[in-house]
């Protein structure tokens, strides 16, 4: 049985693909540097605003239940998707690449 909103997941728990749009559309994310990022159901965009400059591209859950984005001209990145959570709260997400390792943190706004 998938997590619910009552029943919080362990912190990194792997965010269930049938979860992913509702985790990343719940509220904008804050990264440690002081980026933002929002993520809209509509036509699957996003919006990365960094030191005032706002970055637009698209995101997609795949087959395999990981998470992909894209922003052009020519950068598609892929991550696996993870609950940051504390004391029982679901506090934000966890992206990591699967190429690479490199994870970013965001915590919802």
């Amino acid at each position: 049985m998938a997590p619910t909103e009552h029943q919080a997941p362990r912190d990194g728990a792997i965010i269930a693909a049938q979860e992913m749009a509702a985790a990343l559309t719940k509220a904008p994310l804050v990264y440690a540097d002081g980026a933002s990022q929002t993520f809209s159901t509509e036509g699957n965009r996003t919006t990365y605003v960094e030191r005032g400059t706002h970055t637009q591209g698209t995101w997609e859950v795949l087959a395999d239940g990981t998470f992909s984005s894209f922003w052009p001209p020519d950068y598609r990145a892929e991550y696996v998707v993870r609950w940051i959570v504390r004391q029982d709260v679901r506090i934000g997400i966890s992206f990591t690449e699967v190429r690479g390792g490199n994870q970013f943190d965001g915590l919802y706004r």
